[in-house]
């Protein structure tokens, strides 16, 4: 009789950052969604000044950063950055030279994992992460006449 192992569950993150202005202070906010069910929120002021785009990102490396330190092996992100999504998914590309490394750095750290995704979703569907990226900063969630 051969033994069946159930297939490994894939972390799931939703992500967002912001800078403000822009360029100005950045921040993240992530929703990460273990294998096993638990939910954890991060909000976290970065410490540095920089371009709402570099801010996305950040918050992806982020998520992955989470993800590799609880040994978590697969994880799928949702960002509401088509900037982000599309550089990392190879459909865009920066010529701004600290972005590109960020982002190529983000590509290794996904390749080291068995499986790692980064897919679009609109901004109305990352409500939690904004909420805590601008909260982070000191900022009342935004409001949203979708939601309503």
């Amino acid at each position: 009789m051969q033994a069946t192992i159930p297939p490994t569950r894939c972390c799931e993150a939703w992500v967002d950052g912001t800078a403000l202005p822009n360029p100005g202070r950045m921040s993240i906010g992530l929703v990460l969604l273990a294998p096993d069910g638990t939910r954890q929120e991060i909000s976290r002021r970065l410490g540095r000044s920089g371009c709402n785009n570099e801010a996305e990102a950040c918050a992806i490396a982020a998520a992955l950063a989470v993800a590799e330190a609880a040994g978590w092996r697969r994880i799928l992100i949702r960002s509401d950055s088509r900037f982000a999504v599309d550089c990392l998914n190879g459909r865009d590309d920066t010529a701004t030279p600290h972005l590109a490394r960020l982002l190529a750095d983000i590509r290794r750290t996904m390749a080291d994992f068995e499986s790692a995704g980064v897919i679009w979703l609109p901004r109305h569907r990352n409500h939690d992460a904004d909420r805590l990226a601008r909260a982070a900063q000191g900022l009342p969630p935004k409001t949203d006449a979708r939601r309503k």
